[in-house]
């Protein structure tokens, strides 16, 4: 792949790579079920037709190869490998559509609708074909160690996307938070910015854990696992992935998750988990911010991500939750920003954010991030902090030093304990709101230092120093006001 002068890159070499795995991939899988079929004695439909299938074009080493495998592959129309005229290979797999229900066919229409064949020497893509089909996606073992390597491959994607920036979330994020949330069979789990599919893969493991009989396997397989993700790259990428992982038919939307206007979403839109990492400090068209209402309208996506699952989350009896990665912009921004925060605490239980510190998302941002995790049980009382601490003698997290999952074990020992340490301290949400005399919200300020952590005052900016003396001055008033009620009530006994 690198000879050849059509690709420039990792971003452009591993989605190649993507295309061609996942072709072969369907291959070897439909010959699996149709040994299947055969022996139960049922009727086979195959995803594709002859002559788009991986054994009739590339499982031959001396098949057809240079600029008439280019035109095959390319073309809308062109001579195919058995010699008769007709669609190309990408104008025919994306002409292809599945039954009512969703199948294996919609994925695969789906995916070539935004995947386009770079290579430009059908010699070398003639090469690359042969390599990938010594591969045999056939056996467990074999599907379990590509994998672990399409995981690796997917985080070189990540490196060399920095700088476009598609930032994915760090796999020992990911399984903190499916972690704690812990989903159940049954629920419904979603991403509205699912990326390469890391939460998706990570709650469909979890998940895999509790199947017991065929019928928790069909129902794990079907309608459990939703995602979004309008960027074609990353759409491929999460299909494969999902794929690989052993979810047979990914429910991925390829549209944007914001969409569709928040007071059209109804009760059979919502889920009972969402876990994210949306992208944050981009700007949405205007016919996006049309979704939200009037007053909530904003170029910050995180926060219209963060309205967007508050409405997707299940209600009472069983009342949805969710986990989702935020810029420290979300917590300490007013406006707009404090509105949002202040439905988030009156109608939602924002129980915990854990503060994570500076290069989990090294090299490619240095933003702070936060984790915050909320449900849908009623308004916010009180919200537990958690700051998770660099490793000793360490001052950020690097690309070659990067964040363990084994490092989350203090913070997942404590998360069902819920006791202050040096670490951890809560607040009450009546604490954060602020009001005017009128009584409408004036502040929603959630960017809270530890209060255990001692630090010279020059450590403090001026404003944040000010904000935290009046912080401490209001508590102190609402303590002596407290006490002198209690001397009250005690002097009239």
């Amino acid at each position: 792949m690198r000879k050849d002068k059509g690709l420039s890159g990792e971003l452009d070499r591993i989605p190649m790579l993507t295309w061609i795995m996942f072709l072969k991939f369907l291959d070897d899988q439909e010959k699996i079920r149709e040994a299947e079929a055969k022996l139960d004695g049922r009727v086979f439909i195959p995803t594709m037709e002859p002559p788009y299938r991986w054994r009739d074009w590339a499982a031959k080493d001396d098949g057809i190869t240079g600029q008439e495998l280019l035109a095959f592959v390319n073309q809308d129309e062109a001579v195919r490998p058995d010699g008769t005229r007709g669609l190309g290979l990408f104008a025919y797999l994306r002409s292809i559509a599945g039954s009512e229900t969703r199948d294996r066919r919609d994925v695969v229409a789906t995916v070539f609708k935004g995947t386009v064949n770079r290579m430009i020497n059908g010699y070398l893509l003639r090469d690359v074909i042969n390599k990938i089909d010594e591969i045999h996606f056939d056996t467990t073992d074999e599907i379990h160690s590509l994998a672990f390597l399409y995981e690796s491959l997917l985080k070189e994607m990540r490196d060399a996307a920095g700088d476009s920036g598609e930032f994915y979330t760090p796999r020992p994020v990911v399984r903190f938070m499916v972690h704690v949330t812990d989903p159940k069979l049954g629920e419904v789990v979603m991403d509205p910015a699912a990326g390469t599919g890391g939460f998706l893969v990570e709650a469909f493991s979890h998940l895999s854990g509790q199947c017991r009989k065929a019928e928790d396997f069909e129902k794990l397989q079907s309608g459990t696992l939703l995602g979004f993700e309008a960027k074609p790259m990353p759409f491929l990428l999460c299909q494969m992935n999902m794929l690989l992982h052993g979810i047979e038919s990914p429910d991925i939307d390829p549209g944007n998750a914001l969409r569709f206007p928040l007071r059209e979403i109804g009760e059979k839109d919502r889920v009972d988990l969402v876990l994210t990492n949306p992208p944050f400090g981009g700007e949405e068209e205007r016919g996006i911010l049309g979704n939200f209402p009037e007053d909530r309208r904003t170029s910050e996506t995180a926060l219209l991500f963060l309205q967007l699952i508050m409405r997707r989350l299940r209600r009472s009896p069983n009342p949805g939750r969710a986990a989702m990665v935020v810029p420290d912009g979300v917590l300490f921004g007013g406006g707009i920003c404090a509105r949002i925060k202040e439905e988030l605490l009156k109608e939602f239980n924002l129980h915990s954010i854990v503060r994570l510190p500076n290069g989990v998302f090294a090299p490619y941002t240095d933003i702070s991030t936060n984790l915050l995790f909320f449900d849908r049980s009623g308004p916010t009382k009180e919200i537990w902090y958690y700051e998770h601490p660099l490793p000793e003698g360490r001052k950020k997290y690097t690309k070659t030093q990067p964040l363990r999952y084994d490092e989350f074990a203090d913070c997942e020992a404590w998360w069902s304990i819920r006791k202050e340490n040096e670490r951890a301290w809560k607040l009450m949400a009546e604490d954060i709101l602020e009001y005017d005399d009128r009584g409408n919200v004036t502040s929603v300020n959630l960017d809270r230092k530890n209060p255990n952590t001692k630090k010279d005052l020059g450590y403090l900016s001026p404003v944040q120093l000010a904000n935290d003396i009046l912080q401490k001055e209001k508590r102190i008033s609402q303590i002596m006001s407290e006490v002198n009620v209690e001397l009250a009530k005690r002097g009239n006994e």
